[in-house]
């Protein structure tokens, strides 16, 4: 019988017995970045990470994905900007050491999946796949990865975002971000992949749960300056901000364990490159 998920956090001799180091990541060439480049990074501030817990859902027979888990619990999320560009040029303005451990990973198979609208299935069909990677292909150490933007990077932002635009600027469609809510079969037992009403089943589709089947959410600042843009154009701008201290404060609030690339689109060939399947 296959395992069942394990809600223990993975041990220092899991990371390193995995290979997948922030040394040995970040000195990667796929995103073409030096090891000096990412060693500026260190000093920025961090942001509240989706840090690894008792209730991580990845199987016990999983050991490269926790481990990943855990160094990208780790890694340094920037979240204090005063002001962004449009076109983004130094890896200190976006997520580069979270990145190169993704390009890094060694488990596998590598899904990214190309997600651009809210009110599609999209949560749904990540789920479906990684159940059928682990229990149909017997792939645990299976890795998916969103790469988010269109209306769907809608569902990155946490509530003081929501409560301040994204209600609003939906027109009343939507008041609050559902999106990372943890529906009440989250709660079920994980002991019983196949409950028809359980944590791996349509009834917990969440980016919350996803995240703690080791599924990662990458956001796009080409979708975070172009929603603040429509934002501007909607007048929904309580503060009068400029359109570069607006994307700042957007960046500044994506959830816990999002991470941010220069574009997702531009950044969808560096997961190519690195061996991921892309799904458009």
């Amino acid at each position: 019988m296959t395992e069942t998920p394990d809600r223990s956090v993975a041990n220092d001799s899991q990371v390193a017995a995995s290979g997948i180091t922030r040394r040995s990541a970040v000195a990667l060439p796929a995103a073409g970045l030096g090891l000096a480049a990412i060693g500026a990074l260190a000093p920025i501030a961090k942001a509240k990470a989706a840090t690894p817990g008792k209730d991580l859902l990845i199987p016990n027979n999983a050991p490269t994905l926790r481990a990943l888990t855990m160094e990208l619990a780790k890694a340094p999320r920037r979240r204090d900007f005063k002001s962004l560009p449009m076109i983004l040029t130094s890896p200190a303005e976006w997520d580069s050491e979270a990145l190169h451990l993704l390009f890094a990973y060694k488990g596998g198979p590598k899904q990214v999946w190309d997600n651009t609208a809210l009110d599609s299935p999209w949560l749904n069909g990540m789920r479906n796949s990684i159940n059928a990677q682990i229990w149909g292909w017997k792939h645990p150490d299976f890795l998916m990865v969103s790469a988010t933007h269109g209306s769907a990077h809608m569902a990155l932002y946490d509530d003081y975002i929501w409560d301040k635009y994204l209600a609003k600027f939906s027109g009343g469609k939507h008041s609050a971000n559902t999106w990372i809510k943890q529906p009440p079969a989250s709660k079920a037992s994980a002991a019983d992949y196949n409950d028809s009403k359980g944590v791996f089943s349509p009834h917990d589709n969440s980016i919350t749960v996803l995240q703690r089947r080791g599924a990662v959410f990458c956001a796009c600042h080409n979708e975070v300056w172009e929603l603040t843009m429509g934002m501007r154009k909607k007048g929904i701008n309580p503060d009068k901000l400029s359109h570069e201290k607006m994307a700042a404060e957007f960046t500044n609030h994506l959830i816990p364990g999002v991470v941010l690339t220069p574009g997702v689109v531009g950044t969808i060939p560096e997961f190519q490159v690195a061996g991921y399947q892309y799904i458009k």
